[in-house]
């Protein structure tokens, strides 16, 4: 699996060996000791014969040298961060325990924070299925779970999600039409679960190359671009219109019915086809007229 992950150019985290720092601050505080006491038994004031004090020298020269050594081995790993560990250009492991480690001071060591972002996109003009223009922004939590990937296989990981969040938001936009009164298909005002799902899988699928992986994505605005919001908002307000008027129609039919079922079940009048008719026209008027029913009364038989 690791020859094919090289042939395709692609990186894999693997852990890295480091040493404990503490253990090496000890050695670090020793080397210091003994350089000290070099530096004492070397002074003049000391009595010591002119071979003792070359081994003196010797001994504080060699300890300077392997304190600068120790001290250039030492990084911190701080809570939710990771040290990419890279030897002459060779990655050789992510360090991601806490506190104080020690590598060897000619390898180098890069941090790269693992915690969770948030970024909110710029609002981008996009056609919607129908070819509407609309603008639509979202809010992405993000965070790295590959530094391996994230360090290697693209060239800034930072920029890559913010080209790939605009990409992806391009993309799951166009799929779906901006609204739908007919409750036929799904829309992007309308399914907003459907398309944060969708957005979701687009942009962990994007993000994959990178070792990116998206906790969390959602529209944050959605609105029909300035040069058409205006002719769009009285193609709602019609299109609502005519769907009340179509639920208020067929409610009405509903009600005529069935009071025209009771009155026959309980023998209360007997209408012929015009009293029926009559009966009919008047409460459709009634229950789907926009303004308060006057009735008039009549005095005397619907023939005169």
């Amino acid at each position: 699996m690791s020859d094919l992950l090289k042939k395709m150019n692609i990186s894999r985290e693997s852990e890295a060996h480091s040493h404990s720092g503490y253990l090496m601050l000890l050695v670090l505080l020793a080397l210091a000791a003994l350089a000290a006491w070099a530096i004492v038994a070397a002074a003049p004031g000391y009595g010591a014969d002119r071979a003792d004090k070359l081994l003196f020298v010797g001994t504080m020269a060699g300890s300077a040298i392997l304190l600068l050594f120790v001290l250039g081995g030492f990084f911190m790993i701080q809570p939710n961060q990771a040290a990419v560990i890279t030897l002459f250009g060779e990655y050789r492991g992510t360090e991601r325990r806490e506190g104080l480690r020690w590598v060897w001071p000619w390898m180098m060591r890069r941090k790269i924070s693992v915690r969770a972002r948030n970024i909110h996109s710029e609002r981008v003009k996009i056609n919607d299925l129908r070819g509407n223009p609309i603008e639509i922004a979202c809010n992405v939590v993000w965070r790295v779970a590959d530094t391996a990937q994230a360090s290697f296989d693209v060239d800034d990981y930072k920029e890559f999600v913010n080209i790939q969040i605009e990409a992806g938001l391009r993309t799951v936009g166009s799929r779906h039409p901006y609204d739908d009164f007919e409750d036929e298909e799904v829309t992007l005002r309308g399914s907003a679960d459907v398309v944060n799902r969708e957005l979701l899988e687009e942009l962990n699928e994007r993000l994959r190359v990178a070792g990116i992986l998206v906790d969390e994505a959602g529209l944050t605005h959605l609105a029909y671009a300035s040069e058409i919001a205006s002719a769009m908002l009285r193609r709602q307000q019609a299109e609502a219109v005519i769907a009340a008027r179509a639920k208020l129609v067929m409610g009405a039919v509903g009600m005529v019915e069935d009071a025209l079922t009771k009155l026959s079940e309980d023998n209360i009048v007997n209408l012929d086809d015009e009293r029926r008719a009559a009966m009919v026209s008047n409460l459709m008027v009634v229950l789907c007229g926009d303004r308060e029913a006057h009735p008039v009364v009549n005095a005397g038989s619907l023939y005169q």
